[in-house]
C-alpha cells in the first residue's frame, strides 16, 4: 500500500512540472527527415508571406521550411538565446552561459557531435551564437526550448537564389548591389560653389544646409557608418580629410568583413562617407553636410544587401562595437534586406540602448523587389527610416525608393533631369552622383550631427524632436513619408 502511495505521488509530482520545465530539459524529438525543399520553393514561400502578410518571418514558419533553408544555406544556423525576447545582452542577462550551454548539449545529442565540430562563434557581447546543423530533428529540439529567441538560417542566399528563377528584374542588391568605381563631370547645374573651393550639391540647398552652416558643422560629434568601408585612393577621406575648412578632425577607418581590411571595393561607403562628412574642400569637389563631424567608417560587407554570413556578422559586429563607443553619437547605414535577420536585430537594439541614434535606408530596388515596403532593419522601431523623394516634394519618392507607414524623413535627392547628388568618386580628385534611400540616409545622418554639435548636451530624444518640429508635415506625420523633409536651418536655430 505504501508503495502505491509513493508511486502516485511520484507520478503527480512528475506531472506537476510547468511548461517552462519541462521545455528547460532537453527535448525528445522524433522526425523522419525528408528531402529538403528546393530553393525556389523557399523562395515562393518568403516572396507569398511578404506580398500577403507585409513581412517575413522564419520564426513563422515549419521546421521542415526552416531545416531546407539551412540544408540549402551551408547548414549554418544563427541562434539567438535569452530568458526574454528583449533578453539579448549578455552584460545584462547572468544565467547567459548556463543558457548557452543548455543550447549547445542540445545540438551535441541530436547532432551527436561533440562542440567543436558544430559551433563556430559564440558572440562575446550578445546571447546569439552561430552552428553547423545536419538534422531536422535538431533543429525542432531547439525551437521547443524556453530560452531560444530565435533560430534561423545563418547563410540562406535569397537574392541569389531570386536570380535563378527572376529573369524580368533586378534588385539593387541582387545585380549590381549598389556597387560602382564611375566618376563623372558635374552639371553646373547641379552644384554651387562656397568657399574655399568647394561645390555644394543642389540637393543641401534645397533643405537650407548650407545657411545652417552659419550655426554648426558638426564639429564634435563622431558618426558611426556600417558600409562597404571607404577607398584608399580618395584623399579627402583619407590623409586630406582635414582639407580646407574642415579641422580639428578625425577619420577612423575599421574592417568587420571577412578579415581583407577597411578598403572599399564597392564604392558604396565612399559615397555615403562623402555626403556625410567629405571636408569643405579647395579641391573644387563635392562638400559633405557635416562637414566638421567625425568619422568611423566600417567596411562590414561587400555590398549593400546583407545576405552572406560574413556580412551578416560584419554588421552585427559593427553595431555593436560602435555601440560600445562613448565617442559614437550617430550611427548610419544604407544597407539592408528584405526580411529581418535576428543577430542584426540584436546589434541594433545593442547600439540602440546605449543612446545611439540610428539611421537606415528605407530601400531602394527595380521591378524586382517593388512589392516590398519598408526594408530590415530600417523597419524597427529603434532606428530611423528614411527614402529619397523627387526635388520641391516631400510625398513623391525617387524612381527606385521605397515609401511606407514606417518612414520617418524623407530627404531631396532625385531631379527631373535625372540628376541626383554629386559626391565624391572613389578615385582621387573625381566626383560623381549617387542616389536612392542610400544617399538620403547618409544625408539625415549628417544633419543630425548638425543638430546635435548645436547642442552638444542633448539626448538622443531631444535631437530627434528637434528634426521633427523642423520637418514638413509636424507636428503630423504623413502615411507613406513621416514628418517629411527637414529644414536644416530651422533645425539648428
Amino acid at each position: 500500500m505504501k508503495k502505491s502511495v509513493f508511486l502516485l505521488a511520484l507520478f503527480l509530482a512528475l506531472n506537476s512540472c510547468t511548461r517552462d520545465e519541462i521545455q528547460n530539459e532537453n527535448p525528445k524529438v522524433e522526425v523522419n527527415q525528408k528531402g529538403a525543399l528546393t530553393e525556389k520553393q523557399i523562395n515562393e514561400g518568403i516572396n507569398q508571406s511578404i506580398k500577403t502578410k507585409g513581412s517575413f518571418n522564419w520564426s513563422n514558419e515549419s521546421d521542415h521550411f526552416l531545416w531546407s533553408a539551412v540544408f540549402r544555406g551551408n547548414r549554418m544556423v544563427s541562434i539567438g538565446f535569452g530568458s526574454s525576447r528583449d533578453d539579448f545582452d549578455r552584460s545584462k542577462s547572468p544565467n547567459n552561459k548556463e543558457m548557452e550551454n543548455e543550447v549547445l548539449s542540445v545540438i551535441k545529442k541530436y547532432e551527436g557531435v561533440d562542440t567543436a565540430r558544430f559551433l563556430i562563434i559564440s558572440d562575446q557581447y550578445l546571447n546569439q551564437m552561430d552552428v553547423i546543423i545536419d538534422k531536422e530533428e535538431t533543429l525542432t529540439a531547439l525551437r521547443q526550448m524556453k530560452n531560444i529567441r530565435y533560430v534561423e538560417p545563418a547563410d540562406y542566399h535569397y537574392f541569389e537564389n531570386e536570380a535563378k528563377f527572376n529573369t524580368t528584374g533586378r534588385s539593387s542588391g541582387s545585380g549590381s548591389s549598389g556597387c560602382g568605381f564611375s566618376s563623372a563631370t558635374l552639371s553646373a547645374v547641379d552644384y554651387t560653389s562656397t568657399t574655399p573651393s568647394a561645390k555644394v550639391p543642389w540637393a543641401f540647398t534645397k533643405h537650407s544646409i548650407p545657411d545652417a552652416w552659419s550655426y554648426s558643422t558638426g564639429a564634435g560629434v563622431t558618426i558611426g557608418l556600417i558600409d562597404t568601408g571607404v577607398s584608399p585612393e580618395q584623399t579627402l577621406l583619407g590623409g586630406s580629410f582635414n582639407n580646407g575648412a574642415s579641422s580639428g578632425r578625425t577619420i577612423t577607418k575599421v574592417g568587420a568583413y571577412n578579415s581583407d581590411g577597411s578598403a572599399d571595393q564597392c564604392g558604396h561607403g565612399t559615397k555615403m562617407a562623402s555626403v556625410m562628412t567629405a571636408p569643405r574642400n579647395n579641391a573644387g569637389l563635392p562638400v559633405g553636410v557635416a562637414y566638421n563631424a567625425n568619422l568611423i567608417a566600417y567596411r562590414a560587407a561587400s555590398n549593400v544587401v546583407l545576405e552572406t554570413s560574413s556580412e551578416q556578422n560584419g554588421v552585427k559586429t559593427a553595431f555593436t562595437e560602435l555601440g560600445n563607443n562613448t565617442n559614437v553619437k550617430i550611427i548610419s547605414m544604407s544597407m539592408g534586406h528584405i526580411f529581418s535577420v535576428g543577430k542584426i536585430e540584436d546589434g541594433v537594439k545593442y547600439a540602440y540602448a546605449r543612446g545611439k541614434l540610428i539611421f537606415c535606408a528605407g530601400g531602394t530596388s527595380t521591378s524586382f523587389t517593388n512589392f516590398v515596403g519598408v526594408i530590415f532593419p530600417a523597419s524597427m522601431s529603434e532606428t530611423q527610416a528614411i527614402t529619397g523623394v523627387k526635388e520641391g516634394t516631400s510625398n513623391q519618392k525617387c524612381d527606385v525608393c521605397h515609401s511606407g507607414s514606417q518612414i520617418d524623413f524623407t530627404f531631396q535627392m532625385e531631379r527631373a533631369s535625372g540628376s541626383t547628388v554629386p559626391v565624391l568618386s572613389y578615385y582621387n580628385g573625381q566626383a560623381d552622383y549617387v542616389g536612392g534611400s542610400s544617399v538620403a540616409t547618409a544625408a539625415t545622418a549628417g544633419i543630425a550631427a548638425l543638430v546635435w554639435a548645436k547642442n552638444p548636451s542633448w539626448t538622443r530624444d531631444q535631437v530627434l524632436n528637434k528634426m521633427r518640429q523642423a520637418a514638413t508635415y509636424y507636428p503630423n506625420v504623413n502615411s507613406s513619408y513621416g514628418y517629411g523633409n527637414i529644414n536644416v536651418l530651422k533645425a539648428v536655430q
